[in-house]
Parts: C-alpha cells; structure tokens; sequence
C-alpha cells in the first residue's frame, strides 16, 4: 500500500532536538558521560505550595471531569498578577484565555490568526515554533534579523515597505531565546507604531521575564500604549515556577483576538485539567519567594558556566535574562553543527547549534543552564581538557 501524506510534513523533517538526542543516546549506550546542556529542560522543581496544591486538587474524584474552560478563579488570578506585576490592567472574561503550554499556544493562534499564503514576519534567530506554527497554517514566512549590531532587537526600520504592507501576523519575544537580548522602552513603541500603521497582529511572548538579572527587570509589551489594540501577549509558568511538564501557559490582551482564540481552542481540547488550573492559582497568588529563588539560581549557573568558559579560553558575554547563553563559536570554528558533533565527542558536552534557530544563528552556539552549578563546573573542565579550544 503506498501512503501518501500532507506536503507541509516535507517542512517538518526531524528537529534539531531529536538529532541531539539521537546523538547523546548513542553516546550513552557507547558507555561515554554525557553532559546535556543543549535542551532548555528547566530542573527546578514548583515551590511546596504549588506541588500541595496540585496534589490536593487531584486527589478530588469531582475533578476529573471535562474542564471545557478555564474557572473563573483562574481567569481573576492571571489578571490580578498581571496587574500586581506589569500594572497591567486585563478583563478576565474576555482578555485572558488559557493555554496547554506556549507551543500550543503558538500553533494554535497561527490556525485562528492566518489563511494559507498570508506573511508572518518572524525573529531569526528565533524559537523554532515561532516559525512552525504559522507554516502549519499556510504562512509565507519574512525573517527578521536579530544582529549584534543592532544589540539583538529586530530593525524594524529595516523591513521593506511591500513586506509590512502584505504582513498580517508578527511574532516577538523579549527576553529573547535564544539570543537572550532585552528590549527597550522604545522598541516597544515603534512596535506599536509600526504594527498600527500596516494593520498587523502582534503576538508578544514573555516566557523569561522573571529571569532577567544583575539586578535588571523587565515587563509587558501591554504596558505601552496602544499594544492591547493591536496584540496579545503569552505567558508561562514553565520557567518561573518549575511547571514546565504541566503545561500551562496564557493568552492576554485584545479582546478579539484572545476569543478568536478561545473558539478555535473550544473546538481543539475540552480545556486545562482542573488541578494544573489550581496548581496554576497557586503559584500566581502564593508566596512569590520562589520566583527569587529560581531567579538567583539561574544567574549563579550563569556566572559558573561564562566565567569559567572565559577563563579557559572561550570569550562569551554574560546574558542578561532567559535560561540559556548565546556564545559565538571559538577560534576558527566556522559551522555550529559542526562544532557541536565535535564538541560532544571530544568532551561529552551537548549544546545547540546556533543553526537550528535559522540561517542568522550560524556562527553560534546556545547553552542552557539546565545543570547544578558543579555540573557546569564539570562541563567547563570537560571542554577544557578536550583541547577543543585550541583550535
């Protein structure tokens, strides 16, 4: 019998990830130490209070039903952290709606946003979904370059006029994964600017902005005037508080788009499992202490790992937020997927290469901060004794 498929599959050959994962299991089998620094897995577990209010909810036999949508509880308590931490001011009917995790998210809103043959303008370097999503939805995709020049922010002054005229949908995320850059006050609102001009739907994603350091902090693109006009913004819980298996993640902001949203998602899944929707309102309005702690961790690996790479002889710059770093290749290195098969087998250490973020990540590699600080000490020695940078 001879199958035959959806042609947009011919887009979705095996992800990077699944070749690095290939590539540390072989390693492994082979009897060989592999120290995975390549997936940005978070190993901080949820705060006790969290867990305790998982488990207490799962333990009720009534919650097993179909959740079909999020609980009002749930619905005021994304809004009221929402105001208690950005001065964000949200309708909890009909600006917030949940999500199954970002990734759902961002296919999802690709579906409710874009008709095959519409341009999504995308970050490059960017996180794959970014770019997948709306190709799951038929989307001619713009890349925009992300350069040190321009301090890692999208030039938003350098993207054609006949391209903003066609685009429809543009996604962004600051902090950014995975070049870890901060934006500005003022990118935010030639953002706005911009995406009112030529009618464009904005989606903003936040994941890491609880994990911005040295002292910095960061907010919402909704705080600037004008946003919920034309955008929404998405939120998770997977970084800041350890529930990265659990799923959860958020949608806020323009009214209209987040029910475009909600009906398609009405007709997807029967909505979040009642006990993540409590675990969620545990963490949200719980002590925050944990989202500090998580924090300090995440830059005290930062500095073990970039400090003790530098020493040995990798130049890298400290990354301002997220879980990852974003370092250029050492010495005459040229190709990251290269360097990172070599990488792996000289010293037993997986990152990622800066290529599988798209065509501007070449030249780079992204190491996440997914490991105990000994570990990365470890890592660092590893890498130092491969004679790997001597190249």
């Amino acid at each position: 019998m001879k199958m035959q498929f959806s042609k947009r599959m011919d887009y979705f050959k095996p992800g990077i990830f699944s070749v690095l994962a290939q590539m540390k299991n072989d390693r492994l089998k082979a009897g060989r130490r592999v120290i995975d620094i390549s997936v940005g897995t978070p190993n901080i577990p949820p705060a006790q209070h969290i867990v305790d209010a998982l488990i207490e909810s799962a333990s009720d036999r009534r919650n097993y039903i179909y959740a079909l949508s999020d609980t009002k509880e749930l619905q005021e308590t994304v809004a009221a952290w929402y105001k208690r931490r950005y001065g964000v001011t949200l309708d909890p009917r009909t600006e917030v709606t949940s999500l199954l995790g970002s990734q759902d998210g961002l296919a999802h809103i690709a579906l409710a946003v874009i008709d095959a043959g519409d341009t999504v303008l995308v970050q490059d370097p960017g996180y794959p979904i970014f770019s997948d999503g709306p190709v799951l939805a038929g989307a001619e995709l713009y890349k925009l370059p992300q350069r040190p020049e321009n301090g890692w922010l999208v030039d938003l002054g350098a993207i054609p006029e006949d391209v903003a005229k066609r685009a429809k949908f543009m996604i962004v995320s600051y902090p950014n994964n995975p070049v870890t850059s901060l934006a500005t006050p003022s990118f935010y609102r030639d953002l706005v600017a911009f995406a009112k001009k030529y009618d464009i739907i904005v989606l903003h994603d936040n994941a890491y902005s609880e994990l911005v350091f040295d002292g910095q902090t960061c907010g919402s693109f909704l705080e600037y005037a004008g946003a919920k006009d034309i955008g929404v913004e998405f939120n998770s819980l997977s970084k800041t508080y350890g529930l990265a298996g659990a799923r959860i993640g958020f949608a806020v902001g323009n009214a209209h788009i987040v029910s475009m949203l909600k009906s398609l998602k009405s007709n997807l899944d029967y909505g979040m499992f009642l006990p993540i929707q409590k675990a969620a309102i545990a963490a949200l309005s719980g002590p925050q202490d944990c989202v500090a702690t998580t924090r300090c961790a995440y830059e005290a690996r930062r500095n073990v790992l970039v400090e003790g790479l530098c020493a040995v002889g990798w130049p890298m710059e400290k990354p301002p937020a997220t879980m990852f770093v974003w370092a250029k290749l050492p010495g005459s290195y040229k190709n990251s997927e290269a360097f990172t098969k070599e990488l792996l087998d000289k010293s037993g250490v997986l990152v990622t290469p800066g290529s599988a973020f798209g065509k501007e990540g070449e030249g780079y590699v992204r190491l996440a901060l997914v490991q105990d600080e000994e570990t990365l000490s470890d890592a660092v020695r590893l890498i130092d004794e491969s004679g790997i940078l001597k190249k």
